[in-house]
């Protein structure tokens, strides 16, 4: 059956079009691969030869050198570049490979099923079969990948393709302390078919790290978009207030505050309250939960605050104890001097009702 073709096809049908493979080798003559050395120059009898200077020359090949591509064998493309786009990673490259390492953005997320989760949905997105996969070792394999594209069109008979056909291989692993991970990728099996011939292509390490980064670079591009989203989410949900209890003392315990929040947004939102509150922070140690504080003005600032009644805080140095509460998502918050003793309680009840209004007003995200 002859097929229809414009004048334009027609053209190009007798074009002869170039294979993805062609387009990777030099064009031109190869004359220089069969070049041989120059000889010296041939003195006349009765001249002296001249001294040759040995600044440029080069010294010959070692038996154990490794031959440098050649001719066609020299693949011309400029080099592809990792990159790690998504917030928290960066790159380390091997020998065949590449390593993009991970770190975690959210405490309260596992980092190993973040990474593996949003490998198999990239997987799933770009309709890429998944052969097989394995979460305990953390490794994905996927079935063949293939891509055609025609080179010749003929109009009387069938067109000749170029498929190009490859599995790689993911490898999530994550350190044991949760924090730091890494996803690697392997290219595990490769294929070139022209016109229904399968070519015999030997792959060099810069062939298998071209194909391995552009397959990374697609995959991190989609984990970029789910951690921008998740930090988004993270940033709204510490925006939102949060609530705060004055809990009685009792005859083992002084008077305290309780947070019903987890222990990051707890600590985070004092970050902004306390100075509002006019205490200066003059150091922290979040590893401990405490904040170095200090109020130097109690009368004028405390004054406008609840009129004219007197205080029971002093101006001076203070403490703010956070500590993870037995109830799940709940943070204690308790007030000590400078020297970790326990403020009056009368004083705790009457901080309490400026610092419940600002912990409890939801903020602008940005």
């Amino acid at each position: 059956m002859i097929k229809k073709a414009t004048p334009v096809v027609l053209l190009l049908a007798v074009t002869a079009c170039s294979t993805p493979i062609e387009r990777r080798q030099v064009n031109g003559t190869e004359d220089y691969i069969n070049a041989s050395t120059q000889p010296l120059l041939t003195i006349p009898e009765g001249l002296d030869t001249p001294r040759y200077s040995e600044e440029y020359q080069v010294p010959e090949i070692g038996k154990q050198a490794q031959n440098s591509p050649l001719g066609k064998q020299l693949d011309i493309r400029p080099p592809l570049q990792v990159l790690p786009m998504a917030e928290g990673t960066r790159v380390e490259e091997g020998s065949d490979n590449i390593k993009i390492v991970v770190e975690s953005i959210d405490n309260q997320t596992n980092l190993k099923q973040e990474i593996y989760d949003d490998v198999v949905a990239y997987l799933n997105k770009k309709s890429i079969a998944i052969r097989s996969q394995d979460f305990d070792s953390g490794v994905v394999e996927t079935d063949w990948i293939e891509t055609s594209e025609v080179v010749e069109t003929s109009l009387w008979g069938s067109d000749k393709e170029y498929v190009l056909r490859q599995r790689y291989m993911f490898t999530v692993d994550v350190k044991p302390h949760g924090r730091t991970g890494d996803l690697k990728i392997d290219l595990i099996e490769h294929e070139e078919v022209f016109d229904e011939e399968i070519q015999q292509i030997l792959l060099t390490s810069d062939d298998k790290r071209r194909y391995t980064i552009d397959m990374l670079n697609n995959a991190i591009a989609y984990v970029s978009v789910n951690r921008e989203k998740a930090l988004r989410e993270a940033r709204i949900k510490r925006s939102l207030g949060i609530q705060l209890e004055l809990v009685n003392p009792t005859e083992d315990e002084g008077a305290y505050w309780m947070a019903h929040a987890p222990f990051e947004n707890a600590w985070d939102r004092l970050r902004i309250v306390l100075p509002e509150m006019g205490f200066e922070i003059i150091d922290m140690d979040k590893s401990k939960g405490l904040y170095y504080i200090s109020l130097d003005d109690s009368g004028g600032f405390w004054s406008s605050l609840w009129g004219d009644d007197a205080l029971e805080l002093d101006k001076g140095n203070y403490r703010l104890v956070l500590e993870e509460a037995n109830e799940t998502d709940k943070t204690k918050l308790m007030f000590r001097t400078v020297d970790n003793e326990p403020v009056d309680d009368g004083a705790i009840v009457e901080v309490y009702d400026k610092l419940a209004e600002l912990m409890e007003e939801d903020r602008k995200v940005r």
